[in-house]
């Protein structure tokens, strides 16, 4: 009886995700590994531990196995991640001395080029550009579209295969960060956007319809590389991506996922920034220039932020009107007739928005009742969001004077948090120990903040 193929998480890794991928094409192809390793010259044997995830494979592999699966260069565009992976893991394999017992997962802060990521850090976040670029979002006629090289016919022309490439790359992106934060992938999906995306951008669409898709996937990297800067801590440069982002889904005559980025990127960005006045004027507009558009999933998203941004203000009866609203629209969402991008908002994240408006209502009870909703239906690989919404959970315990609930909660968040390299954790963290701080004779108290300092030093205070 043969063996049931070794489950795959393709969120762990680059490698986890090629053998994922070479998995789902040599099934597609009905072929067996013997006979994929037949026809590429290799073993059956190094198929299977590739597909495992127990071997990285050489550059000869992938091409072979990208010819035979007539995968149309899906699987070589994966090299330079996988070859970066690699080194990854050699140097995590080989600390240079001295370096005792530091976290290899702590945040590295763009460690490759020390001088221009302290320089990246400090552009700093600019509200007073946002009503402009709103404005012009909202009165933006359906797109005039960049100009791009090449000619008809020409080989370096943009096809539906090499969308499908890259939409693959961004899939594999967005599950990494989700588990692993962005200090540990920005530096792979900023080489991806200056090298293959801008190729394609730089080059000729094969029909109108594939230029929008163009348009639309590289809006999607864009906003992925500002919900990156968000978590290394780099606020001027996340508005600047989601600023390019909202310009790309103009040409992309993509006027839903404009009001998605508007609310719930850049307003959710000026809330991180302290600015709730403007946020809500981005929700706002982002409601009234897709109000004929939205699907019920989008207006749900769009006035949970909204609903936010009054929570942060103070206006209790404006967030639950909003909130109302969001939790009826929700309720009419049919996942087969929203957008894909939003697959992501369903009851467990509209939960997670409602905690944070009642966390920052005051009201500790219904927080941790909503928080409740959204942790038990979170995916275990979602690491990030399982650390703020722990960590969140632990300052609203705090606040309703569960003392000794908040620390046992907030070690369970710093574990979590100490798995990433995401900065959106460690401030969580921080914030954790400061809602603790009026408790800090307390024993339970001392002993967290010990812990923090052992486990997840970059964040004790």
């Amino acid at each position: 009886m043969g063996q049931t193929p070794r489950m795959l998480q393709p969120s762990l890794s680059e490698r986890h995700f090629f053998g994922a991928e070479l998995r789902r094409l040599r099934e597609r192809a009905n072929l067996s590994q013997a006979r994929l390793g037949a026809m590429i010259r290799f073993s059956a044997d190094l198929v299977r531990r590739i597909e495992t995830a127990d071997r990285f494979p050489s550059r000869e592999f992938v091409e072979a196995c990208d010819r035979a699966l007539k995968a149309g260069g899906a699987l070589t565009r994966l090299l330079p991640l996988l070859e970066e992976s690699r080194n990854s893991e050699n140097k995590r394999a080989t600390p240079p001395s001295g370096s005792g017992n530091a976290d290899p997962l702590l945040p590295t802060q763009l460690e490759e080029k020390p001088g221009v990521a302290g320089m990246v850090v400090r552009v700093p976040f600019q509200p007073g550009v946002l009503d402009r670029a709103a404005l012009d979002w909202l009165n933006a006629a359906a797109g005039p579209r960049p100009p791009v090289a090449g000619r008809p016919g020409s080989p370096d022309q943009v096809d539906e295969e090499d969308l499908h490439a890259a939409e693959t790359a961004l899939a594999m992106f967005r599950q990494l960060d989700h588990t692993h934060g962005a200090g540990r992938v920005h530096a792979q999906v900023q080489r991806y956007v200056e090298g293959e995306l801008n190729r394609l951008l730089a080059n000729t669409p094969t029909s109108e319809t594939v230029g929008r898709h163009l348009y639309a996937l590289a809006a999607g990297f864009f906003e992925l590389c500002g919900y990156q800067a968000v978590d290394t801590g780099a606020h001027g440069l996340a508005q600047r991506r989601y600023l390019r982002a909202l310009r790309l889904t103009e040409a992309a005559d993509d006027r839903l996922y404009g009001s998605y980025l508007l609310a719930v990127n850049i307003g959710h960005l000026a809330l991180h920034c302290g600015h709730p006045d403007p946020a809500r004027r981005m929700a706002l507009t982002a409601v009234r220039g897709s109000e004929t558009q939205a699907t019920p999933a989008v207006a749900a998203a769009l006035h949970a932020v909204v609903a936010r941004t009054h929570a942060r203000l103070g206006r209790e009866e404006d967030c639950l009107t909003h909130l109302d609203i969001a939790e009826r629209q929700l309720a009419r969402a049919k996942p087969e007739d929203e957008p894909a991008w939003i697959g992501y908002f369903d009851a467990a994240y509209l939960a997670d928005e409602i905690a944070h408006c009642f966390h920052d209502l005051g009201r500790p009870q219904h927080t941790q009742r909503h928080l409740g909703d959204a942790l038990t239906a979170l995916s275990p690989t979602h690491v990030r969001r399982l650390a703020i919404d722990t960590a969140l959970l632990a300052s609203s315990l705090a606040a309703a004077g569960r003392i000794d609930e908040a620390c046992a909660t907030a070690r369970e968040a710093v574990d979590h948090a100490a798995r990433t390299t995401s900065h959106r954790c460690l401030q969580r963290i921080v914030e954790v120990q400061a809602d603790l701080e009026p408790y800090r004779c307390e024993p339970e108290v001392r002993e967290f903040g010990e812990y923090v300092r052992h486990r997840l030093p970059l964040a004790a205070v």
